[in-house]
C-alpha cells in the first residue's frame, strides 16, 4: 500500500487496522516492521495519500477498492488442524464489508489463501442483500521479506484474477490501471479467479521445494565428501534448472513456506488426491529433517552432550535484512539445543529480546537457560559453540581471531547458512562444519 501511494500521488490509500497500537506504530518514527527504503517511502506520503486508522466502517465506506489483507495461518484446531488456512479473519473482513458498504466495491484478496476462497466473500456480499456492484479479484503478493521495496518497484509480474464476466472483466481493468502507473502492462497477468488464487500457492510450494531438494542433497555431501556448493553451482548452470534457491541451509522459515505448502497438501486431501498430498507433504518433513539434523550434528559434535556448555547462536530472524522471526529454523534448533540443556546466548541485529522469548515459549527453569544479548562478541565470549542461523551481512565481517581467543577450546562453529569461508577459519583454529560441506 505504501508504495501505491507512492507510484500514484492521485490516489488515496488508507490502511486500517481494529489493533490501534500497531496503528499508532504505523503513525510513528518507529514502524512495526523492518524492511529496507519502508521508513522513507512510507515519511514521503503519510498525511498526503497515505494514512494509517481504526476507522473501518468509514475506510470501508469511503473506498472503491478494499484490499483484504489479513493474516491466514494454519489451523490448530477442529478439521484440518495442522494443515488447513484458518480462514476466520478473512470471512471477518467479508462480513465487516457486506455490513457496511453502501455503494459499488471491488474487494481484493491479497491474503495469501487457498483457491476458492473467493466464493466464501461473494457469497457473504450476496446474502446480504446488498443492491449494489460487488466484484472479488484475487491479487496475490510475490514479494519476498528483505528485498521487498525492490520487488514492488520491479516486480516479476502482477498477477490478477476475477470472473470471466463484464463486470469482472471491467474490475480487472480498474485494479490493472493502478499498478500500470509503473509496471508495464506485459508483466500484468490477468486469469480466472481460481487459477489466481492457487498460482499463489504454487509458486510458494516451488520454491520451497528446491530448498528441500539442495537440503537433501546436502546430507548425501556430508556422507560421501561432495561439497553442495559446488554441486548448486554444477546444476544451477544447467538453464531448465537455474541458479537461484539453490543454497542449502539449516532450513527453510518465513510467514509463508511452510504455510502454504500444508495448505496444498490440505486441499489435495479434499478434492481425493492422496499421491499428489503425500508429495508435498515431503518438503516439510524434508525440512523439519534438515533442522533436527543440524541440532544432532552440534550434540554429536560437542563430545555428544552440550548440557551445561554455552553455546552463541548468531541470528534469529528467518533470513536476513527482516526482523520477522515465523517459523524460523532458529526456533527449532534452539528448543531442540535447551532441551539438551545446553545456555544459549542468542544476537540478532533486528530481532528484540521480548520477541525471542515469546516466540521459544521455554518451561519453568529454563529461562536461566537463556541470554539475550545486544553484541555478537559478548554473545560468544566464553562459548564452546557457535551456531549461525541467519545469514546478516554483518556476520561475515567479525573479528573471528578475538572471537576464537575469547571461547572455550577445542572451539566449534556452525555454519547453518554456508556464510563463511571454511579455511579461512580453520587456520585460526576453528573446528567448523557447514551445511553439505567437507
Amino acid at each position: 500500500m505504501a508504495v501505491i501511494a507512492q507510484k500514484c500521488p492521485g490516489i488515496e490509500v488508507t490502511v486500517v487496522d481494529i489493533n490501534q497500537e500497531r496503528i499508532d506504530a504505523w503513525n510513528s518514527d518507529k514502524l512495526p516492521i523492518f524492511e529496507h527504503g519502508l521508513d522513507e517511502i512510507v515519511k514521503q506520503s503519510r498525511g498526503k495519500n497515505l494514512f494509517f486508522s481504526t476507522d473501518v466502517d468509514r475506510a470501508i465506506e469511503e473506498s472503491e477498492i478494499i484490499f483484504i489483507s489479513v493474516n491466514t495461518p494454519t489451523k490448530s484446531y477442529g478439521e484440518g488442524a495442522g494443515k488447513a488456512a484458518d480462514l476466520k479473519f478473512v470471512e471477518l473482513c467479508a462480513r465487516r464489508i457486506a455490513g457496511t458498504a453502501k455503494n459499488d466495491k471491488i474487494i481484493v484478496e491479497k491474503s495469501t489463501i487457498p483457491v476458492r476462497t473467493a466464493e466464501m466473500i461473494k457469497r457473504i456480499m450476496q446474502e446480504s442483500q446488498t443492491d449494489f456492484s460487488v466484484q472479488v479479484l484475487s491479487n496475490p503478493e510475490f514479494l519476498a521479506e528483505g528485498t521487498a521495496i525492490q520487488d514492488l518497484h520491479n516486480p516479476d509480474r502482477i498477477l490478477i484474477g476475477g470472473e470471466e464476466t463484464k463486470g469482472g472483466r471491467q474490475a480487472i481493468e480498474t485494479l490493472a490501471s493502478v499498478y500500470e502507473a509503473w509496471v508495464p502492462k506485459d508483466k500484468i497477468i490477468k486469469t480466472n479467479l481460481w487459477s489466481s488464487e492457487l498460482s499463489k500457492l504454487t509458486a510458494n510450494a516451488f520454491l520451497a521445494q528446491r530448498i528441500s531438494s539442495i537440503n537433501a542433497i546436502s546430507a548425501l555431501c556430508e556422507a560421501t565428501q561432495a561439497d553442495v556448493d559446488e554441486v548448486a553451482q554444477a546444476i544451477g548452470k544447467d538453464s531448465r534448472i537455474g541458479p537461484k534457491f539453490l543454497k542449502a541451509s539449516v532450513g527453510f522459515g518465513g510467514s509463508c513456506f511452510q504455510k502454504d505448502v500444508l495448505n496444498l497438501v490440505y486441499l489435495c486431501e479434499h478434492f481425493g488426491l492422496p499421491e499428489v498430498a503425500a508429495y508435498w507433504e515431503k518438503v516439510v518433513t524434508m525440512n523439519n529433517y534438515q533442522k533436527s539434523r543440524f541440532t544432532k550434528n552440534i550434540v554429536k559434535t560437542l563430545f555428544n552432550t552440550v548440557s551445561g556448555k554455552k553455546i552463541a547462536i548468531l541470528g534469529f530472524a528467518f533470513k536476513k535484512d527482516t526482523n520477522d522471526t515465523r517459523e524460523t529454523a532458529a526456533i527449532s534448533v534452539c528448543r531442540d539445543l535447551i532441551e539438551e540443556q545446553a545456555n544459549l546466548s542468542v544476537y540478532d541485529p533486528e530481532v528484540k529480546e521480548s520477541k525471542i522469548r515469546k516466540d521459544l515459549n521455554l518451561k519453568d527453569g529454563e529461562e536461566r537457560q537463556l541470554t539475550i544479548h545486544d553484541d555478537p562478541y559478548t554473545a560468544c565470549e566464553g562459548s564452546h559453540a557457535i551456531a549461525i542461523l541467519t545469514e546478516w551481512d554483518e556476520f561475515k565481517q567479525l573479528d573471528y581471531q578475538g572471537i576464537f581467543r575469547a571461547m572455550e577450546k577445542p572451539a566449534f562453529l556452525f555454519d547453518g547458512r554456508n556464510l563463511l569461508n571454511i579455511e579461512k577459519l580453520r587456520s585460526i583454529g576453528f573446528q567448523i562444519r557447514g551445511i553439505g560441506r567437507v
